[in-house]
């Protein structure tokens, strides 16, 4: 049975903010997937409008209380398509992802709502937990190296060049003390700096915010 809430005070909606958690839902669904490539193997990048709409959905719904009426007309979809979405398993959506040449064959054509609906919950959980996809944490980096080559920061660049190609999220410092050893960070020994950070480092612009901050903490003393 499922029960319609109704009645909760509803978050404001930015169509910006929106449309920048969806999407980065919908890529980490891909990356669930195995990525693009993945899927053009499989010939199945018929599914990527049904993540799509499955991301819109999710985030809808747990971001911004949006009612599964509201959801329908906001996306196109019907209020039983979007119910079915939302009452998806994660869980087993996992257990398909690992039998990805059994899914392929069962929905070559187009993914199901409750298929989409379950790695669409999953992938959004996991971006709020800051493990964003693959794809875009290599832009981030990009983008981070940029603004260090313009700003002129040294030590900025030094660290994005030396942990260049590093998994995030950055759960604990051996994994960055491997990368960053030797190196001064403003004068500062790596490891010193390393050993002040908070974790998890969700991406290359976080890890720079967060050094900058021990390094005002450090010099403010």
């Amino acid at each position: 049975m499922v029960i319609e809430i109704t009645g909760l005070p509803q978050a404001e909606m930015n169509e910006k903010d929106l449309e920048y958690l969806v999407s980065r839902v919908f890529f980490k669904s891909i990356d669930l997937l195995g990525g693009l490539n993945k899927l053009a193997e499989f010939r199945t990048l018929t599914w990527l409008p049904s993540l799509a709409r499955a991301a819109y959905v999710i985030v809808l719904r747990d971001e911004y209380l949006r009612t599964e009426d509201e959801i329908a007309k906001r996306v196109g979809l019907t209020r039983n398509t979007v119910r079915n979405i939302l009452r998806a398993d994660p869980t087993l959506a996992m257990e398909k992802i690992k039998k990805l040449e059994e899914l392929a064959k069962e929905e070559i054509r187009e993914m199901k709502v409750h298929t989409a609906g379950g790695i669409a919950k999953l992938a959004y959980k996991m971006v709020k937990e800051g493990n964003d996809a693959e794809t875009l944490v290599q832009y981030y980096g990009l983008a981070a190296e940029d603004v260090a080559k313009a700003l002129d920061i040294p030590w900025a660049y030094a660290v994005l060049k030396c942990t260049k190609g590093i998994k995030y999220p950055i759960e604990e410092g051996s994994v960055l003390k491997e990368r960053l050893t030797g190196l001064k960070i403003k004068n500062l020994p790596s490891e010193e700096v390393i050993e002040k950070l908070h974790f998890p480092i969700k991406n290359p612009a976080h890890l720079l915010h967060e050094i900058k901050l021990v390094i005002s903490s450090i010099e403010g003393n």
